[in-house]
């Protein structure tokens, strides 16, 4: 009997500090594999700049990427701590279709259960999204926006063929928006709710190794 292959390395990026606290502080048991955290600053530079980098070490050769992190919902109706889990990510530089996104829904409707989970792409930006331009964004089908996911998974297919994911929490939405009162519940919201995340993560990277149907 042949033994059941290893599971890729699994790289999860965020950007801010806070949202690598989050991830550190969370439930870390349960990973199918060798796991790396990181944290890759602010932007669309920074991203591509800290992935392309990470995934040049032969350790990290076909690692699985999952972009996570807080973002600014675009839709009427989203609420702090809900989910976004992207179908696909899109910026100016590139489309990357998202692997196993139905999978991550129900992995993370058992991980967080009662929190609202948004599907559909998630598009990028070098700037927060404010007003106007959020309205705009909504108009082209995007679900959300963060400043990172876009550029980590592209960085990532670039840098050879391997799964890819982006899943982030709403901290900020249109009628949520974080220059009104309220902001700081909504951020410890978020905060919660990326802390609970991890076992859906690794779920769907133990997903990577089932057979395709």
């Amino acid at each position: 009997m042949n033994p059941q292959p290893a599971p890729p390395p699994l790289l999860i990026a965020c950007a801010l500090g806070i949202e690598q606290i989050a991830l550190r502080t969370g439930d870390r048991g349960g990973a199918g594999g060798p796991v790396t955290v990181v944290r890759t600053g602010m932007g669309p530079r920074s991203a591509e700049r800290a992935v392309t980098r990470l995934l040049a070490d032969q350790a990290l050769a076909g690692a699985a990427v999952l972009a996570t992190g807080f973002c600014a919902g675009l839709a009427p109706g989203m609420h702090p701590g809900d989910l976004v889990v992207a179908e696909e990510t899109r910026d100016p530089a590139g489309t990357v279709p998202c692997i196993g996104s139905d999978f991550l829904v129900k992995a993370l409707t058992r991980s967080v259960p009662g929190r609202t989970v948004h599907t559909g792409p998630l598009t990028g930006s070098d700037h927060v999204v404010r007003g106007q331009e959020r309205s705009d964004l909504l108009t082209t089908g995007a679900i959300a926006v963060d400043m990172e996911s876009a550029a980590t998974l592209l960085s990532a297919v670039r840098a050879g063929e391997r799964p890819v994911a982006a899943v982030r929490v709403v901290v900020d939405a249109p009628e949520h928006e974080l220059v009104r009162i309220g902001t700081l519940r909504g951020g410890i919201s978020a905060f919660r709710v990326l802390r609970s995340v991890l076992p859906a993560f690794y779920e769907w990277h133990r997903s990577l190794l089932l057979p395709r149907r």
